[in-house]
């Protein structure tokens, strides 16, 4: 369950402790709805038979942006968040990495934590999150990234 804090103790986990989601299959038919929705129908993604005899990967591999896109995912579920929040926006990527291919049949999660929290003038809350996702069995995650959110309260209740 994402933990949903007080601003004090969301500011105290700072360079601290990480929060890890639930382990997700990323089989065949996830990379294969994602290429159909992003137009992305590379061999390496979508062809089994060609990628097991072409690609350097064993047989095909999810897209980085399908892995990336997962973090709302594993976010709703182990992301820190403020109290309060009535609008969650994302604000960007810095440092982007795809470390590792995710193979198609493998499990993934995300890991979330806290790298920085900024208070804006209007009080909005801009959160930086040190991103990873951890791929099952390898020691090498698929992929890492600085992740940005901008956190709108509802200060009236």
């Amino acid at each position: 369950m994402r933990p949903i804090l007080p601003l004090p103790d969301l500011e105290a986990l700072v360079g601290g402790e990480h929060f890890v989601s639930d382990w997700l299959l990323v089989d065949q038919a996830r990379i294969d709805a994602f290429a159909d929705v992003t137009g992305d129908d590379q061999f390496i993604h979508c062809d089994p038979e060609r990628a097991a005899r072409e690609a350097p990967f064993g047989g095909t591999i999810a897209h980085g942006f399908l892995t990336m896109s997962l973090l709302s995912f594993f976010g709703r579920q182990a992301m820190p968040i403020p109290d309060k929040t009535s609008v969650s926006i994302n604000y960007g990527f810095d440092k982007l990495r795809f470390l590792a291919p995710v193979r198609s049949g493998q499990r993934i999660r995300g890991q979330f934590g806290v790298d920085a929290v900024r208070i804006q003038k209007d009080g909005r809350i801009l959160v930086h999150y040190d991103v990873s996702i951890e791929i099952e069995g390898e020691s090498k995650p698929g992929m890492a990234a600085l992740w940005s959110c901008l956190f709108v309260r509802d200060t009236q209740s």
